[in-house]
C-alpha cells in the first residue's frame, strides 16, 4: 500500500507537469486491475463505486444511480485494491452530498484505510438532461 504523504504526492505531480508530463490516473476497481495499472505507469488509481456495476456487466451509468450505497461499496472495493498497490496513491471516489455520512469522520475513515485523497464521484454534475 503507498504510504507517500500528501506533501510528496503532490511535489512528484506538480514536478512531472513541470516537465511537461501528463498524469494518468486509471479507474482501478479489482486487484488485478490496480496491480496491472501500477505495473504499467499510471500515476494514481481511483476507485468509484462505477465500477463494481462495470464488473456486474452493467454500464458505468449505473453508479449515477442509487442502486446502491456509492461510499459503501468504494469502502468495500478499497478493501479489494489498496492492499495490492504498491507505490501509486489511491484515490476514494466519494459522493460528497450523502446525507448519511458525517463526513469529517468518513473522510478519516477513508485516510485510516489507506486512501491517499478523493474525487467527487458520483456527482449530479453530469446529470444534464443528455446521457450519452
Amino acid at each position: 500500500m503507498n504510504t507517500m504523504t500528501r506533501n510528496e504526492i503532490m511535489t512528484k505531480f506538480k514536478e512531472q507537469v513541470k516537465n511537461g508530463q501528463t498524469l494518468l490516473g486509471v479507474g482501478a476497481g479489482t486487484g488485478i486491475t490496480a496491480k496491472f495499472s501500477e505495473a504499467g505507469g499510471a500515476d494514481m488509481l481511483i476507485v468509484y463505486n462505477s465500477g463494481r456495476y462495470r464488473m456486474a456487466g452493467r454500464g458505468s451509468l449505473a453508479g449515477l444511480l442509487s442502486y446502491g450505497d456509492a461510499n459503501q461499496i468504494v469502502v468495500e472495493m478499497g478493501a479489494e485494491v489498496l492492499p495490492v498497490v504498491k507505490n501509486t496513491p489511491v484515490l476514494a471516489g466519494v459522493c460528497g452530498t450523502d446525507p448519511f455520512r458525517v463526513m469529517d469522520i468518513f473522510l478519516k475513515q477513508l485516510k485510516a484505510q489507506g486512501f491517499a485523497g478523493v474525487q467527487n464521484f458520483p456527482t449530479v454534475g453530469l446529470i444534464d438532461g443528455v446521457f450519452r
